[in-house]
Parts: structure tokens; C-alpha cells; sequence
């Protein structure tokens, strides 16, 4: 499996962050590698500034979009797999177009079935 680093830029004090994603075991080693304080994780991701993603990226993570990186770790919520970033935002429209039609079809509260 593989790490990957997003392109979002948000400020965090004076510092820009991004966002790193993979397998825990493979994160937390990525993490150790790089400098990152496991107190970092946020349960399924690690917050890291711009000079952390640099150091990521030459240790071998991939970079993805943060849509890519948002859709994975939802699928990772979902089914605890990550999935490709190729098929990361395609596997969120599908989800999300599913859930919106199932809350369509059920009987509203009150209401005979």
C-alpha cells in the first residue's frame, strides 16, 4: 500500500498544512520517518505542515488532490479501505448519490408503510 499527501493548503498558526493518508501501520512508520509526532494523528490521518509533506514526498508518499484525499478517507470510514486515488472521487458520487436515493425511498415517520 502507499502514503499519500494532499495539495490542500490550510493555516494553521503560521504554518500551511496538508493532509497525509495510508494504512495506520505504514502511516505511523511514514510519520517516525519524516519527524511527525505520533500526538499528530487525528484517527485516521496525520496534519502535516508544507515542509513534512516535502520530506513525505521524497520518502516515496504520492501526491493527490485534497477532493481525492477527502473521498479515500470516507471510503476508508465506510468499507476500511482506502481505495485509489483514481477512483477516489467516482466511489464518493456513487456513495453519496446512494445514500441521498435511500433516504428517498424510506417511509417517513408517521406515515403508514
Amino acid at each position: 500500500m502507499t502514503i499519500y499527501v494532499d495539495n490542500m493548503q490550510a493555516g494553521y498558526g503560521q504554518m500551511i498544512m496538508c493532509h497525509m493518508i495510508g494504512p495506520e501501520a505504514e502511516l505511523h512508520e511514514m510519520a517516525d520517518r519524516i519527524g511527525v509526532k505520533r500526538r499528530w494523528h487525528q484517527g485516521d490521518h496525520y496534519d502535516i505542515c508544507l515542509s513534512k509533506r516535502t520530506l513525505a514526498l521524497k520518502a516515496g508518499a504520492k501526491e493527490i488532490t485534497a477532493r481525492q484525499a477527502a473521498a479515500m478517507r470516507r471510503r476508508h470510514r465506510e468499507t476500511g479501505d482506502h481505495g485509489s486515488p483514481a477512483e477516489a472521487e467516482a466511489w464518493a458520487a456513487d456513495f453519496f448519490h446512494s445514500r441521498r436515493n435511500a433516504g428517498r425511498l424510506a417511509t417517513p415517520v408517521g406515515e403508514p408503510a
